[in-house]
């Protein structure tokens, strides 16, 4: 993002904000200013919901000119959980102009549609020579319910003043969503990290919408509005027009499907704040339940049904691209841990998934293994159990056997079974959504074309560089387009409850299948 190569690879997230605010402040006060956003207005559309306020944020963006409301259409809609799925969910959405009076209609049929619900607009201004576009204005537009009703399909229609969604001619502009159930259910969730703007990235979502999925994971570097990655060399080629074509291509799936995202090293954006995460705030509404609002905003969990879900930001403790290291001073790791241990004891929920960005386990040789996640987190995997572990980072698909102490406790062939109570844990990398792809050192081994070895050359990143390793644990290995269905089957106390986890193709074919079990609170 305009940060020379010299400074680039040795600043921190922060010191590149710094760097940039002081070139180019002044020219951007000049032409705008610092602005408070408004805030939701809130409002009753069903008895007992409500739209509570999001927080306001701040951004420096140049006065905008409005124009007539009926000429913009919204796009862009992407939908999250809030901190309880069954009663709380966000629809957001952009308009690429700025407008009057934002809101959302909703109601439980299309045809009733008559409560209306203020909403927030957060700007977000990029001035040019911070990376490859002109000046770019950016409103991103948030309607936060809470008090929603457990299990329940709603109709909604995102709106401003000039352009109604309730109007005939619009309805065809309406979206649905269904909260999480008040009980345990059988549902299906999909995830897979790396995706950005391409054909292929298409390709997946409309294959992921068949699934009817009743939530999706993105695992982190999710549009590549900053193709460089954390600064480590000069950004030049960031544009956060891309987001803008992100946000288009994920609707079809977003607008219905809770899209819930971690963060990743490109999704860092040092322009926006000293986290660089201030753009993913304007543009996302996650959870707010995690350890530090301000400086981890991608550290959530929810539940959905029997199954706890929480996401982690590696960027914290990552060796490999240190722009963030440490930037929790420990706070992450302490409340993911007391999150595991509350989620472990909770009587109603029998399976735990994490999904973050860097691997734990990866033999590709772009970035294969991340040693600070090695050396953080997989010990509380281990101790609390995890029953699923999806990352992306590398873009392929690779699943390893089961791990325990660094080891294979157990192999895990294709169609296998796993039971983490007692042997380990299994780690998925899904990094293969859209971006081109990288290589591995021994060849493809996936369901129909196994080709087993039992000695991988790799890699792991730690503190002191790279350092080699010989692995025993890469199971399935598939270099090429792909996501994952994971299918969650509740059963009676004592009995075998079940995660059917499978590798699905851009060609919609299998090529991993596996099963972890465990006894059902």
């Amino acid at each position: 993002m305009g940060v020379p190569d010299q400074l680039a690879d040795c600043m921190s997230m922060a010191e590149q904000h710094e760097y940039l605010r002081s070139r180019f402040s002044r020219r951007t006060m000049m032409r705008g200013g610092a602005v408070t956003l408004g805030a939701v207005v809130g409002g009753a559309f069903v008895p007992g919901a409500i739209a509570r306020a999001a927080v306001p944020t701040r951004s420096t963006a140049p006065s905008a000119q409005k124009v007539d409301g009926r000429l913009v259409a919204p796009f862009g809609r992407h939908l999250a959980y809030g901190n309880d799925a069954r009663t709380e969910m966000t629809v957001s959405w952009q308009v690429p102009v700025a407008v009057d009076k934002p809101f959302i209609r909703i109601g439980a049929h299309p045809w009733d549609l008559s409560h209306r619900i203020g909403a927030e607009i957060r700007t977000l201004y990029t001035p040019a020579g911070v990376g490859a576009s002109a000046d770019h204005t950016q409103y991103y537009v948030h309607a936060e319910l809470v008090g929603l009703k457990p299990g329940r399909t709603y109709y909604y229609g995102v709106g401003h003043a000039g352009f109604d969604p309730a109007e005939p001619h619009l309805l065809g502009t309406l979206g649905t969503f269904t909260t999480a159930p008040a009980h345990k259910a059988p549902f299906t969730f999909t995830a897979f990290g790396d995706q950005g703007v391409s054909y292929h990235g298409l390709a997946n979502d409309a294959l992921i919408l068949g699934q009817n999925p009743a939530f999706h994971l993105h695992a982190g570097d999710i549009a590549y509005a900053d193709p460089a990655g954390a600064g480590k060399t000069a950004d030049t080629g960031f544009d956060a027009r891309t987001w803008d074509q992100f946000l288009a291509q994920t609707e079809s799936v977003a607008k219905s499907v809770p899209w819930m995202v971690s963060y990743g090293n490109h999704d860092m954006e040092a322009w926006y704040s000293p986290n660089g995460y201030g753009g993913e705030e304007a543009r996302f509404t996650l959870p707010d339940n995690g350890p530090d609002k301000k400086n981890l905003p991608g550290v959530y969990s929810f539940v959905h049904g029997n199954t706890a879900v929480i996401s982690l930001d590696p960027n914290d403790v990552s060796f490999e691209i240190p722009a963030n290291l440490g930037i929790s001073g420990g706070t992450q790791t302490t409340w993911f841990e007391g999150r595991l241990k509350k989620y472990r004891a909770a009587k109603d929920i029998d399976f735990i998934v994490v999904f973050f960005h860097h691997c734990a386990y990866c033999t590709s040789t772009a970035h294969a293994s991340e040693g600070g996640v090695r050396q953080e987190w997989v010990p509380l995997f281990e101790k609390y159990q995890v029953d699923l572990v999806i990352n992306g980072h590398n873009h392929q698909y690779e699943r390893t056997d089961v791990i325990k102490g660094n080891t294979v406790t157990k192999k895990l062939p294709i169609g296998g079974t796993a039971y983490p109570e007692t042997e380990g844990v299994v780690y998925v990398t899904a990094g293969a959504a859209g971006r081109s792809l990288y290589a591995f050192t021994a060849p493809d081994s996936y369901e129909g074309h196994e080709h087993e070895v039992d000695a991988v050359a790799s890699f792991v990143n730690t503190k002191d560089g790279k350092v080699n390793e010989t692995v025993a644990w890469s199971r399935v290995r598939y270099l090429d387009y792909s996501f994952l269905r994971v299918d969650v089957t509740p059963a009676p106390r004592g009995h075998y409850t079940t995660l059917k986890v499978q590798g699905i193709a851009e060609t919609g074919d299998r090529i991993d299948h596996f099963t972890v079990a465990r006894r059902a609170k």
